[in-house]
């Protein structure tokens, strides 16, 4: 059979299958996986592909593409749909019923089945986790041998902590249920700091009971942090404008505005001095206009195009204890400056993070032991970005960072082995008990367990 090409979401990373099977049934999926000589391994399941790293690729083997995207039931504390279904259109149906999630990721693209078994990275809302899929209190699973399976966080906690971590390699999700909330109106509000002083304030402003999120410029020598709390005594109707400026920015303008930079401007001088410009337009829209009293969490999520063009853009991320973050905050702007003085290159976005709670729901958890700050740079992913990023994981594992297999690019098995110890056994262990046979393990993970 002629190999096929499928690329994630980005476009920068590619394999190639030998069959793709769109799944619209719970008999599409046994199908594939019970006849081995029609379907070979690895067989992976995809939703949008948002991930930067390979860890839904099936080289060589099946891909499936879950279609399955209905919305099966909505009750006052709990919501159940099929895998495909995407969280953008999730959070408007809960929306439109006066509910929400607890975590309203900002990639809308993202499908419950991938929610349900791999990691995200949200700043934590105070007295919440971060992470979408430890919120979700059930799964329902076809094994390699085409058997179904049915969990639940009430009936069995320990194998739900292992199924949100297994990353499709125990069996292929086909239904989630999540924990979700009454919809609870939100205020936001932005404040730019020096770096210096951000650090210097940071107890203060964990004290203050917001959610923190930060954009950071090294070369600017500036933080703007994003606080954002419930404020269930808003009344009216909610500031739809301030959410919209933001995604706008983000998701499409600011990320356009690069790739164009990148392609015409030859000059680094020149390039960077425009790119530092709208950085700081960019602060003073997110401190003067992303602010209200209230706003619908909705209104956080993205909604994506199918695949990145123009206006996409790839990141990666490393987790670091909270008693570690200052001195690796510190280091990374020194270590962003030096690389540039080095070897001439720099993001030609920005940098984020999020001050994410301790959550012990996953088993491959990067907050499991405590709480964490991250540092993500972000970029439109021109030439020298991958090697960008080899620097700097060598960098972030000096300094106790902990990766996710699915949004840090370039883990290996050392890396993986560092963060995660014995725990990375126990993943092992447990995706031998349920695929025994390697039937839905591709070659990222073989290289990760070993």
């Amino acid at each position: 059979m002629p190999e096929l090409t499928v690329r994630n979401w980005f476009g920068d990373l590619v394999s190639h299958p030998l069959v793709i099977v769109d799944a619209h049934s719970v008999a599409d999926i046994q199908a594939v996986l019970m006849d081995p000589s029609k379907y070979p391994a690895p067989v992976r399941a995809a939703g949008s592909n948002h991930s930067t790293t390979p860890c839904a690729a099936a080289e060589g083997g099946t891909l499936i593409r879950m279609k399955m995207n209905r919305i099966l039931n909505v009750g006052p504390d709990s919501l159940t749909v099929e895998a495909g279904a995407t969280h953008i259109e999730m959070a408007k149906e809960l929306e439109r019923r006066g509910l929400q999630f607890y975590v309203n990721t900002e990639i809308g693209s993202l499908t419950a089945g991938s929610a349900a078994c791999a990691g995200t990275k949200d700043a934590s809302m105070p007295g919440e986790f971060g992470q979408v899929g430890s919120y979700v209190a059930g799964v329902k699973m076809v094994l390699p041998g085409g058997e179904l399976l049915e969990l639940t966080e009430a009936g069995q906690p320990e194998r739900m902590r292992a199924v949100r971590s297994s990353y499709g390699t125990f069996g292929v999700v086909y239904e989630v249920t999540y924990r979700i909330r009454k919809l609870t109106p939100l205020a936001v509000h932005h404040r730019t700091y020096s770096i210096a002083e951000f650090l210097a304030a940071l107890p203060e402003l964990k004290a203050l009971g917001y959610s923190l999120m930060y954009y950071f410029f090294p070369f600017e020598d500036r933080i703007t942090v994003e606080f954002r709390k419930d404020n269930p005594a808003a009344s009216g109707e909610p500031n739809r404008t301030a959410w919209a400026l933001r995604n706008h920015t983000w998701g499409t303008s600011g990320p356009r505005l690069a790739h164009e930079i990148g392609r015409h401007v030859h000059s680094p001088a020149i390039r960077y001095g425009i790119i530092d410009h709208f950085n700081g337009l960019w602060r003073l829209q997110l401190e003067r206009f992303v602010e209200s009293d209230h706003t619908s969490p909705p209104d956080q999520i993205i909604r994506y195009p199918e695949s990145g063009s123009d206006n996409g853009y790839t990141f990666s991320l490393f987790a670091f204890p909270e008693a570690d973050f200052p001195a690796a905050l510190t280091d990374f702007v020194a270590f962003c400056k030096d690389y540039y003085a080095q070897e001439g290159y720099r993001s030609d976005l920005l940098y984020v993070g999020y001050w994410i709670a301790q959550d012990p729901k996953a088993l491959l958890s990067y907050s499991s032991g405590g709480n964490v700050m991250t540092i993500d740079p972000v970029s439109t992913g021109g030439p020298g970005w991958k090697e960008f990023l080899n620097a700097y994981n060598q960098f972030c594992v000096e300094r106790n960072g902990l990766p996710l297999l699915n949004q840090t690019f370039g883990v290996t098995r050392e890396i993986a082995r560092k963060a995660f110890g014995s725990r990375l056994d126990e993943f092992a262990a447990a995706r031998r008990h349920y695929d025994p046979q390697g039937r839905l393990l591709n070659a990222y993970f073989q290289n990760l367990l070993g």
